[in-house]
């Protein structure tokens, strides 16, 4: 995990320690069955502690996460439990707490309605013409360390009063997070994005073979699958890439001969410039040398295969803050099939 400035809570219990902003909150069908029931009230602090607690499964982590004491944290849970009248976590001695199936209800909850009290201050900054606040993103692993640097650099220069924490992982993992509102949008690939989920593709990233800059086939470039299914082959090993690119040989009725599989992309691409065999990808390091200092080459593959799409994948029907839409519009701008943030051309 990436923190290139300080998280979303952090953020907001500064804002909340200086404002002791008090909410009321009414249902309207409790008001209207028994009108006699005073309202519900809690302060945004006790729902960041209560979050805190719930994200980190503990009283100890979360208190270390917001610099406060472990008593707060449990007051302010104690409170909520209280006023709501339901039982958030169960206590495990000396093993921390979990969730309640009405804690995680409520912890989904609480996670929106502090996300809309930001968004107070994100109104208050578009009236003044300025985008700030906290924004979380999630990021396909393999393209953090290449697309989304040089992404979140031109974004943070646009926009310097931005808080940007990023998260990254496989597409399931972001999609967790992207339910759980642990991140707003998450830059990724379009294969099996679920029917909640929405999905804006930017570009298409077509499939090459990795070789060595010195090997044979260089020169005969595309190549077809046939003239690699022999060699040894090294398979990225993680969901999603793994069954892509095996997609590929089946679509020729080709058997790959795999040598080996990792989910590290810097371990295959020193394997291949060694010598031990090929790989498959459609990541691009502008850097054309693997960490052990041999070159390697990009080779485009000769025939029709469906190319790998990248995009922005949000929560369907949740409401984008201003933040996360004047993200999405940096994307917009900055990532293209033809213009690629980190991305060296094919060969």
């Amino acid at each position: 995990m990436i923190r290139i400035e300080q998280a979303f809570k952090g953020d907001i219990n500064s804002y909340l320690l200086q404002e002791e902003i008090r909410v009321q909150v009414r249902s309207n069908m409790v008001t209207k069955a028994d009108p006699s029931r005073s309202p519900l009230r809690f302060t945004l602090r006790q729902l960041l502690y209560f979050v805190a607690a719930g994200e980190t499964k503990s009283v100890k982590l979360a208190a270390e996460r917001l610099n406060i004491s472990q008593p707060s944290i449990s007051t302010a849970i104690a409170q909520i439990e209280a006023e709501f009248d339901i039982q958030l976590f169960v206590r495990h001695h000396a093993q921390g707490l979990s969730l309640t199936p009405a804690g995680v209800r409520f912890l989904q909850a609480a996670k929106t309605l502090l996300d809309q009290a930001e968004e107070l201050h994100n109104v208050a900054d578009e009236v003044a013409g300025s985008i700030s606040g906290p924004l979380n993103i999630g990021s396909f692993r393999t393209y953090a360390p290449l697309i989304i640097s040089e992404v979140c650099k031109g974004f943070l220069d646009q926009f310097p009063r931005v808080k940007l924490h990023v998260s990254e992982g496989d597409e399931a993992s972001l999609v967790a997070k992207l339910r759980r509102a642990e991140i707003s949008i998450a830059v990724t690939y379009s294969q099996n994005i679920p029917d909640d989920i929405d999905f804006e593709p930017l570009a298409q990233l077509p499939t090459y073979a990795l070789l060595p800059a010195d090997h044979p086939l260089v020169m005969k470039a595309p190549i077809h699958l046939n003239d690699l299914v022999e060699l040894p082959f090294i398979l990225l090993d993680l969901p999603l890439s793994r069954e892509y690119f095996m997609s590929l040989f089946l679509r020729e009725n080709l058997a790959p001969n795999i040598l080996t599989r990792t989910e590290y992309p810097e371990a295959i691409r020193s394997y291949v410039a060694s010598g031990f065999g090929y790989s498959l990808a459609t990541a691009r390091p502008r850097n054309k040398a693997a960490l052990n200092g041999k070159p390697l080459a990009y080779v485009p593959l000769a025939g029709n295969y469906p190319p790998m799409v990248l995009g922005l994948a949000t929560l369907k029907g949740l409401r984008k803050t201003s933040i996360t839409q004047a993200f999405e519009t940096h994307c917009r701008q900055v990532i293209s099939t033809n213009q690629m943030p980190g991305m060296a051309p094919l060969d």
